[in-house]
């Protein structure tokens, strides 16, 4: 009977887990993981912070929306590898949060609206990009061979 290692014991994987921890170390993944949970936050109460409670349906999707994105981007620091992935949901969250005030149902498409969930979109939508971009910028460890040939060189670079 032959003996297999372990999926977790394997090289690429733990290659794989290191680099997400160093692409997640670093001041930039924190503060992007910072700056999408105060976005998120603020999408949720928006429509307090604003005034535009009385306008429920959108009160209520901006509170929905709010809380999903926090947790969306919220497990990044602590478990990266497996919710890089909802770094497309909030994507599709800050487009969603942009087009909302003409979608949503009743005549919520007013000025303060409008500019409220524009700007909060936008920022929500740039933040899921970079934090979706993160695994493409994590540094790589290189190793130099003999004779001068390079490992672990990401083609794309």
């Amino acid at each position: 009977m032959t003996t297999h290692p372990s999926i977790e014991q394997h090289p690429d994987l733990a290659e794989m887990r290191a680099r997400f921890e160093r692409a997640t170390a670093t001041p930039r993944a924190q503060a992007i993981e910072t700056a999408a949970l105060l976005t998120g936050l603020y999408l949720a109460a928006s429509p307090w912070i604003v005034g535009f409670n009385g306008l429920t349906t959108l009160a209520v999707c901006n509170l929905i929306t709010g809380a999903a994105y926090v947790l969306c981007m919220g497990g990044f620091g602590s478990a990266y590898e497996r919710t890089h992935a909802m770094a497309w949901c909030a994507i599709a969250i800050g487009v969603w949060t942009i087009i909302s005030p003409w979608v949503v149902v009743g005549n919520v498409d007013i000025t303060r609206t409008i500019v409220n969930n524009v700007i909060v979109g936008v920022v929500a939508l740039l933040l899921g990009l970079a934090m979706a971009a993160m695994d493409v910028s994590a540094p790589r460890r290189v190793r130099v061979r003999a004779g001068g040939r390079r490992e672990g060189v990401d083609p794309m670079r």
